[in-house]
């Protein structure tokens, strides 16, 4: 459920709902919101503390920091690759599918 926080508040940063240097909502407020463990919200907020998205201000708040959008699509291009792209061109492999097949199949569902 922690890593589901920290997913959200990822969102958040990369569709600029929450931008460089705004507050992010206090973990009271978050748990208020999801109706879950404080516990689990901390953990989830302080991943990202960890990671460089976030920092505290000591008795004001936790706060986005100057790269976190761009760290984070960084991030989330290389996990893309990964766990999408890569499998996808060794299966493609295996069933004798071109890149050119494959850019033609996405252009035909992207029509759709």
């Amino acid at each position: 459920m922690f890593l589901q926080i920290k997913e959200r508040i990822e969102d958040q940063i990369i569709n600029d709902a929450i931008r460089v240097d705004e507050q992010i909502p206090s973990t009271t407020q978050i748990v208020e919101f999801y109706k879950i463990n404080h516990i689990t919200v901390s953990k989830g907020v302080n991943l990202l503390v960890d990671e460089g998205i976030l920092y505290k201000k000591r008795g004001v708040g936790i706060f986005v920091s100057k790269d976190a959008k761009n760290n984070l699509i960084a991030k989330r291009q290389q996990n893309f690759l990964a766990q999408y792209l890569l499998p996808m061109l060794t299966e493609a492999a295996k069933l004798g599918i071109s890149v050119e097949q494959i850019i033609k199949m996405i252009e035909e569902e992207k029509l759709l």
